[in-house]
């Protein structure tokens, strides 16, 4: 049976939301009237995870902004079920409706809207107390679809009217919750949708297989456009380019190019198409299949299919408008490590990095970031050293930290080169000579810190030392500050001469400290001897 006939028995309605939904979890809902339940689909694997009970013929569902409650019209038990989203139980069953069907949520997620169609009115409910609220509000003939809009100050309402006649369009003020203004569309409205700028909605008209474009500001018909037989289900992309609307009886979807109010295109579905959303960045469209009990993943960029999700029995809505982005994961990184001073290309694999905008080392952004749905570029920024989670932030949110996504930062080696020369300085008065202790950095990284000390022969002794040395019984010690990549710093002191200080004076130079690490313990030596002949006579090679 097409769902048209149902809707004729049973006044099926599909459900609204914002058209500028925020994302929550990571799921969509579909509610099943032929199985009387929610199927939570995960829309990173396209799979359901999750079956809640309902009450009687479920025809509408709507999520708050929050992504924490999911309100379900029950048409055959005129009650609304409250599903708490984190337990995915109903926790709340709220009664008094007269033939429940389309329902929608305020953006602020204090009131939810509900349509009776049986008593061709709408009731409000305050979601602090989950109790209807106020007066139900009169509508036009044979109510189904509701929609709020952006801003949440009209509440919009297809009634399908007397065939032959033409439906029109209830315009409820959600602050006086009365009927402002009626607008006359085509024959048979069911579904309506605002654009995200609020300033335009569109609403299909199943008997005349149209789509009417009201510019809201003035309530009158702007366009009206031909699409497929018995359009059910109207979804706007997040930027209001594109228009998808479902069509029942010829199992496709037509897409509306915003812009010239014309079909673009034309999407092949499953059997009995009703209801249909996009996802946060406009990347994907869901579609309900009716007959097929399945949902319809559509890749809005090549316009085809790419998966057929089975849910319940004859399932007629989803929620939310805008169904949320998966968060990306990231299962590995290469290279695992890289130096303090950052500038390491490292690739980033994982799942769900469409659309990504940043790449973070230990909540640092990285530079030069180049992304596909799978994988990430990204050059490493300076970081002190240490382990990182690197995570990667989209639309959908950012990734989660876990073993997969760690990169260690590694102070960068620097080889301390340490060299030793000696100079005489003879006469009768006060003989010397000086010794300088050179400390090279030789990289790769910049040394932050040195000490190299010098042994002198037995009974030397040193003086006039350079600042930063100091001098202990057979020693000399000299730390060096900053060296940077290729340069030397270089410190000295004498050992005085008499007359006695004959023969051979060797003072041997050793590092025996440094930071970061010196690779290279090769070179981290050397010596000078000077031969003393006499106080006036001494060669040092």
């Amino acid at each position: 049976m097409a769902c048209s006939a149902a809707l004729a028995v049973t006044g099926l309605a599909v459900v609204d939301a914002p058209a500028a939904w925020a994302a929550g979890p990571n799921v969509a809902y579909t509610a099943n009237a032929g199985s009387n339940n929610v199927s939570v689909i995960d829309v990173a694997t396209n799979s359901v995870t999750a079956t809640i009970p309902v009450g009687s013929t479920p025809q509408g569902v709507t999520e708050n902004a929050a992504g924490t409650r999911v309100y379900v019209t029950n048409r055959g038990a005129n009650t609304v079920s409250v599903i708490d989203t984190s337990t995915n139980t109903v926790t709340a069953t709220i009664s008094g409706f007269s033939g429940p069907a389309g329902i929608t949520i305020s953006p602020d997620g204090t009131r939810v809207y509900v349509v009776n169609v049986t008593s061709q009115t709408v009731s409000v409910i305050d979601t602090s107390t989950n109790t209807i609220t106020g007066t139900a509000i009169p509508v036009g003939t044979a109510p189904f679809r509701i929609t709020a809009s952006p801003d949440g100050s009209r509440v919009y309402v297809a009634n399908q009217g007397v065939s032959p006649a033409n439906g029109t369009i209830s315009v409820i003020s959600t602050a006086t919750a009365t009927v402002v203004d009626t607008i006359t569309v085509g024959r048979g409205p069911l579904v309506l949708k605002s654009n995200p700028a609020g300033t335009l909605l569109y609403v299909a008209n199943q008997v005349g297989n149209t789509v009417s474009v009201i510019n809201t500001p003035a309530n009158t018909i702007a366009a009206t456009i031909t699409v497929g037989s018995l359009p059910q289900g109207v979804a706007v992309s997040p930027d209001g380019s594109e228009v998808y609307v479902t069509n029942q009886t010829s199992n496709n979807v037509s897409v509306i190019d915003a812009a010239t109010n014309t079909v673009a295109a034309t999407i092949a579905v499953g059997t009995g198409p009703v209801a249909a959303a996009f996802n946060a960045n406009g990347s994907y469209a869901y579609v309900t299949n009716y007959n097929a009990g399945t949902v319809s993943v559509i890749d809005t960029n090549t316009r085809t299919s790419v998966a057929t999700v089975t849910v319940g029995t004859r399932p007629y809505d989803i929620a939310p408008d805008l169904v949320p982005l998966p968060a990306p994961v990231v299962t590995a990184i290469s290279p695992t490590s890289g130096p303090t001073t950052g500038s390491t290309v490292v690739t980033v694999t994982g799942t769900n990095f469409t659309g990504a905008t940043a790449v973070t080392f230990g909540g640092t952004p990285g530079t030069g970031l180049t992304c596909t749905a799978t994988s990430c570029t990204v050059t490493s920024p300076a970081h002190a050293a240490g382990t990182v989670d690197v995570q990667v932030t989209t639309p959908g949110g950012t990734s989660a930290t876990s073993a997969a996504d760690q990169f260690t930062y590694v102070a960068a080696a620097a080889d301390i080169d340490v060299d030793v020369t000696a100079q005489p300085h003879l006469g009768i008065l006060v003989p010397y000579l000086t010794y300088t202790l050179t400390a090279r950095d030789l990289g790769p990284g910049a040394a932050t810190s040195a000490t190299v000390t010098a042994s002198l022969p037995p009974g030397a002794s040193a003086t006039n030392l350079s600042t930063g040395c100091t001098t202990a019984t057979g020693t000399v010690t000299c730390t060096y500050g900053p060296i940077a990549n290729g340069t030397a710093v270089s410190k000295t002191f004498r050992i005085p001469l008499n007359l006695l200080s004959l023969g051979h004076v060797t003072v041997t130079g050793v590092r025996t400290a440094s930071a970061p690490a010196d690779p290279n313990a090769a070179n981290d030596s050397a010596s000078a001897t000077c031969t003393v002949i006499s106080i006036i006579l001494a060669t040092c090679p």
